[in-house]
């Protein structure tokens, strides 16, 4: 899967989430607001600040990475109608860090997961970080 897809799937996302919140056609209801800011906290926590991710050994980088796909996961189990949809689409847009791995493969099998680039750990991580961004910003509209 090309990762580069994360932070441009991410991207396509939040700009449409946008535009139908702009146009009123996906009118924010209160649960929506309370799920979406906990996801945002929770987005914020797993993948904080960029200098800081970046000094992290890559083995932690993609446990936080992780975190962030389950808090998407977790958001979506709390919600249905566009939210859902939208977190849907925003949790297979990050699947790809579900086949990366940063553990060396000592002459055993990875079941066909791969070692990132830390390219590919940045965008990624910027991805979430745009994915927050949006969540904080519903949970305030």
């Amino acid at each position: 899967m090309p990762v580069v897809g994360i932070r441009t799937d991410i991207e396509g996302l939040v700009r449409e989430a946008e535009r139908l919140i702009r146009d009123q056609v996906w009118v924010l209801s209160f649960d929506d607001r309370m799920v979406a800011a906990k996801a945002a906290a929770d987005l914020l926590t797993a993948v904080g600040n960029p200098e800081c991710q970046q000094t992290l050994p890559e083995v932690d980088r993609l446990e936080h990475l992780r975190e962030a796909l389950a808090a998407v996961a977790i958001a979506l189990a709390h919600v249905h109608g566009r939210l859902a949809w939208f977190l849907g689409a925003a949790a297979t847009a990050l699947t790809p860090v579900l086949h990366w791995r940063a553990m060396p493969a000592e002459d055993g099998s990875t079941f066909g997961a791969v070692p990132p680039s830390r390219q590919q750990y940045t965008e990624a991580e910027e991805a979430i970080r745009r994915l927050q961004s949006l969540l904080a910003s519903i949970a305030i509209a």
